[in-house]
């Protein structure tokens, strides 16, 4: 009986990292078996020596989920240089869910649950982000009902969006996708530039009184809250 998986699920299901960045890891050369550079599409069997940047996967990883608030200037691929998981350096290993620019700030998860990344974001699942949005001029009504029905960028239209007009130049806005740079490339399309995109709510999950550059440490009961949220 052929027992090996592909590598990306293997990672998954031992809590490293979700599929999609176990393949930019993949991509960036930062992951071994059994000394040998790993590439897409590898399949591993137990007993497999698999390291991650060096560190070899351990299975039994204390579960950890941070929530943490992005400062402006911080990368979230951990593929490149002085990324969000260096910025943090926390004592184990730990991969962010999704990303947010580098010229962005807000709520973002990191954790060490491979099925908690890949439950965040699955995008099936309709899980609402909320954002705080200030752009570089008056906004007017063809922007906000623009957004609200959807918006046609990267080859598709964007899902509805929940919409709240603060004043004249900042809005909030709810999402239940996570499509490239979209709240930049929605405003972009109506020639709307963005000048602060602040992500102040994940789920049931709110900013509050959350500093930029500190996070929440979720305890093991609420690891199980979250995982009850996401159904797995």
């Amino acid at each position: 009986m052929d027992e090996s998986i592909r590598i990306n699920k293997y990672l998954s299901e031992s809590g490293v990292c979700s599929r999609r960045e176990a393949d930019r890891l993949i991509e960036a050369g930062k992951i071994t078996v059994n000394g040998v550079t790993a590439t897409c599409g590898m399949r591993v069997v137990p007993g497999d020596d698999v390291k991650v940047e060096g560190r070899s996967v351990n299975n039994d990883t204390t579960p950890v989920v941070l929530l943490y608030n992005k400062p402006l200037g911080v990368v979230c691929s951990t593929a490149e240089k002085d990324n969000i998981v260096d910025y943090i350096n926390y004592r184990e290993r730990i991969y962010p869910v999704g990303r947010l620019d580098k010229n962005s700030t807000g709520l973002i998860f990191l954790t060490n649950q491979g099925d908690i990344m890949d439950a965040l974001l699955r995008a099936a699942n309709y899980h609402e982000k909320e954002y705080h949005v200030v752009v570089n001029k008056n906004i007017d009504k063809e922007l906000i009902e623009g957004m609200r029905r959807g918006v046609p960028i990267l080859d598709t239209v964007t899902r509805p969006c929940k919409v709240n007009v603060i004043n004249n130049r900042e809005f909030n806005i709810v999402l239940t996708q996570g499509l490239n740079r979209q709240i930049r490339r929605m405003c972009d399309y109506y020639d709307y530039r963005v000048t602060k995109l602040n992500r102040i709510r994940i789920m049931d999950y709110t900013i509050g009184t959350l500093k930029q550059g500190d996070y929440i440490e979720f305890s093991e009961k609420q690891i199980a809250n979250l995982r009850k949220k996401l159904g797995i």
